[in-house]
C-alpha cells in the first residue's frame, strides 16, 4: 500500500531565504534591497548609484548567494520539527527553484539542520514537475507546499487534486505576496507552522 506523499518548497517554507540574501547583499556587496512582494527586478540598488541592478545582474547575485552563502540560511520557526512530523506519516519530497547542479547542495544544507528528504530541482513553473513526482511515488494522497501563488495556480491546473496549502515563513514579505488562497489556487493560507501542521496533519488523516 502506497503512503502519502508531502511535496514542499525549501526557501521561504523550511529555511529563510530573503533575509540573508538582504543581509549579504548590503554588507559586502554594495547593493540596497528592499523587496515588496517577489518583485525582484526592482528590489536590488547599486549603493552608489541607487540604480537598479540590470537582470543579469541580479541573476549573478543570486547565484553567488546559492554557491557561497546557503550555510547562512537558518530554518523557518517550527519548520524542521514540523515536517519531520509529517515524515512520521507520509514520504516527503523538497520541489526546490534551483539549477540542477545545486540539488546535491541543497540536500546537503537540510540535512544539516536536520531535514533528511529527497530534493527535486526545477526552473519555472513547478506543475509540470509534480506530476512526475506523482507519477513516480502514486502516492495515496498529495499535499503540496509552497510560497508563491505562481506554483499552487500551476500545481491546480495539472494536478487539481492535490491538496495545495500557502506557506510563507518570512514576515519580511509573507504580507506583500500575492495569496494563492484567495485566488482559489490553494486549500488555505497559513504562514506559521504551528498552525500549519495541525491542519496538514488532518488532511493526511482524512
Amino acid at each position: 500500500m502506497t503512503r502519502p506523499l508531502i511535496i514542499s518548497d525549501c526557501d521561504e517554507v523550511l529555511l529563510h531565504m530573503v533575509a540573508p540574501f538582504k543581509h549579504w547583499l548590503e554588507t559586502t556587496q554594495g547593493v540596497d534591497f528592499h523587496l515588496e512582494g517577489h518583485n525582484f527586478a526592482q528590489a536590488l540598488r547599486w549603493q552608489d548609484s541607487g540604480e537598479v541592478l540590470a537582470p543579469a545582474d541580479i541573476w549573478r547575485m543570486l547565484g553567488r548567494f546559492f554557491d557561497t552563502q546557503m550555510d547562512t540560511q537558518t530554518p523557518i520557526a517550527g519548520a524542521v520539527e514540523g515536517i519531520n512530523t509529517l515524515a512520521e506519516k507520509a514520504d516527503v519530497v523538497i520541489l526546490t527553484n534551483l539549477v540542477d547542479e545545486r540539488r546535491d547542495k541543497r540536500a546537503a544544507q537540510l540535512a544539516a539542520v536536520g531535514i533528511n528528504a529527497r530534493v527535486y530541482t526545477n526552473q519555472g513553473p513547478k506543475g509540470p514537475a509534480l506530476r512526475a513526482i506523482l507519477a513516480e511515488y502514486a502516492p495515496s494522497k498529495a499535499l503540496f507546499i509552497d510560497d508563491l501563488a505562481q506554483h499552487h495556480a500551476s500545481v491546480a491546473e495539472i494536478t487539481p487534486h492535490v491538496t495545495r496549502l500557502h506557506l510563507c515563513g518570512e514576515p519580511m514579505i509573507a504580507h506583500a505576496i500575492d495569496c494563492a488562497h484567495k485566488a482559489g489556487h490553494a486549500h488555505s493560507r497559513i504562514d506559521r507552522w504551528d498552525e500549519a501542521l495541525p491542519w496538514l496533519l488532518e488532511r493526511l488523516e482524512d
